[in-house]
């Protein structure tokens, strides 16, 4: 619930300008003379007044009722309101391979080389916090997979739980069928209108007892929608080796199993991706962004408190006031 103050008539405020117009052209000619008579004997010592003052006090009244006039005629109003979002929102599972082979260099981060796993943790980071309306969860994957974090609608958590997903964590291999039935079965419970996964993968799927295949019609026989992503450049990609002298780079093969990724998507409805960049990579989220969208129904309701009232009120008192004192005690002469 928020409170606001509002006019219904603003345009009306405009009047107010009037009021110091007036003010100046009333001290142009000196302010209003006046003479408090309640009694000849008052006559006597009337030099001894300022006369000026007097007068001033009239007109300041005057002005100031008129303000508020201007002011209750512009109908202030307290505007309480709420705001009600409906959202069918989407379901998403980012399921990652965190496996050896994202060690390779062949992507850029800031201008400078990085490693697989490094650029994808930003460009997945950056597709969260576009996604403020929709509940993500995240599954990692080597050897075999592990839930990272289950679905939020918090989604700087989502990032700050990238930030903690490394190499190295599980024993080391690619297991993407098991990767694509951990991630269903976190979908299995929701009841979303859209379930969705994005899972990106640099390699083959060589561990887990799970076939890609078989894992993918379990997820289309329960509406689950799978976006596939190779990552990795053409050919061959440099790689970090550990050896006794130290780390050196080599030039290894990279090897993405294209068409089961192809026939996954495919088989669910979703889309296979190439990424052979950091920017490439960028575009594919982008589109799965724009692929996937999220309707939004706002429903507003509003009430009104009339403060009017409390602007012609206090005019009126003074209107009176400055009548009383105009015709007693500062009563002005012909």
């Amino acid at each position: 619930m928020t409170s606001s103050l509002q006019f219904a008539y603003p345009w009306v405020l405009s009047l107010l300008a009037v009021v110091p117009l007036m003010a100046w052209w009333k001290g142009r000619y000196g302010r209003p003379v006046a003479l408090r008579m309640p009694s000849t004997d008052d006559a006597i010592n009337v030099g001894a007044r300022s006369r000026s003052r007097v007068g001033g006090i009239l007109l300041s009244l005057s002005l100031l009722a008129l303000s508020l006039l201007i002011t209750a005629l512009a109908r202030p109003r307290l505007v309480k309101g709420s705001t009600e979002v409906e959202s069918s929102g989407i379901d998403i599972i980012l399921t990652l391979d965190v496996s050896g082979s994202m060690e390779a260099l062949d992507f850029t981060l800031n201008g400078k080389q990085a490693n697989r796993l490094e650029v994808v943790k930003d460009v997945v980071g950056k597709f969260a916090i576009s996604r403020p309306d929709d509940r993500l969860g995240m599954v990692a994957f080597a050897g075999r997979p592990y839930l990272a974090a289950p679905l939020t609608h918090d989604e700087n958590w989502i990032v700050s739980r990238l930030r903690d997903v490394q190499i190295g964590q599980v024993e080391d291999g690619t297991a993407i069928g098991s990767a694509i039935a951990s991630s269903v079965d976190h979908l299995g419970k929701s009841d979303a209108k859209s379930k969705i996964i994005i899972l990106l993968t640099d390699g083959v799927n060589t561990s887990g007892s799970v076939n890609p295949l078989t894992a993918a019609e379990a997820a289309k026989a329960l509406g689950i929608k799978i976006y596939t992503i190779g990552a990795g450049t053409n050919g061959e990609a440099p790689y970090p080796v550990r050896g006794f002298f130290g780390t050196q780079m080599q030039m290894v093969k990279v090897e993405i199993d294209e068409k089961t990724l192809t026939a996954i998507a495919d088989s669910t409805g979703g889309k296979y991706f190439r990424a052979t960049d950091t920017d490439s990579l960028e575009k594919i989220y982008a589109i799965i962004n724009q692929l996937e969208t999220t309707e939004r129904k706002l429903n507003k309701y509003e009430n009104f408190e009339e403060l009017f009232f409390y602007f012609l009120s206090p005019a009126l008192l003074l209107l009176l006031v400055e009548w009383i004192f105009r015709h007693t005690c500062f009563r002005r002469l012909p």
